[in-house]
């Protein structure tokens, strides 16, 4: 376990709220400290964690792998902070992309030629774990001359069918 500032100043925080809380049970210090010693780590892994997570948006950031990438769609979002950052795309022709992250999922419409334009290519990274989520990620790569120029991250709004 690594023990960060805002892990060890949560703890702090729970275990004087336990104490004070403990000490509406039993006026005895030694009895309420002993009761909020066990209480503490109970109360945040099963409590307060599990409540972080499911409010956050925080995920885990992954290293980009081509082979995870392909394999497992749905998690493509731990990987795009490293793929945006590690410039792995820009500067590579089609076939050079299209070896690394696989076949693009869909192209995007092109107003100027009223048609799906095969120089922005799109792919899906999956949702983000949050309760409150109601957005899809995804990357746009754009083309020209058959060399990527850019990468785009944006979001696609989930709708579900009532």
């Amino acid at each position: 376990m690594i023990y960060t500032v805002p892990f060890i100043t949560i703890l702090v925080l729970l275990f004087i709220v336990l104490f004070i809380f403990s000490r509406t049970i039993d006026k005895r210090i030694w009895v309420a400290f002993i009761i909020s010693m066990v209480l503490t780590p109970l109360v945040y892994f099963y409590v307060l964690y599990p409540l972080i997570n499911i409010f956050s948006d925080y995920h885990h950031e992954k290293y980009f792998d081509a082979d995870a990438w392909k394999s497992s769609p749905a998690f493509r979002y731990e990987m795009a902070y490293d793929l945006e950052q590690s410039n792995t795309i820009t500067g590579k022709s089609k076939s050079e992309v299209s070896a690394i992250l696989g076949e693009p999922e869909w192209f995007s419409w092109n107003d100027a030629i009223k048609a799906n334009d095969s120089n922005f290519w799109n792919y899906s990274l999956g949702i983000k774990p949050g309760a409150f989520n109601k957005n899809q990620e995804c990357f746009k790569i754009t083309f020209k001359d058959n060399i990527a120029q850019s990468l785009e991250h944006y979001q696609l709004e989930l709708k579900f069918n009532e």
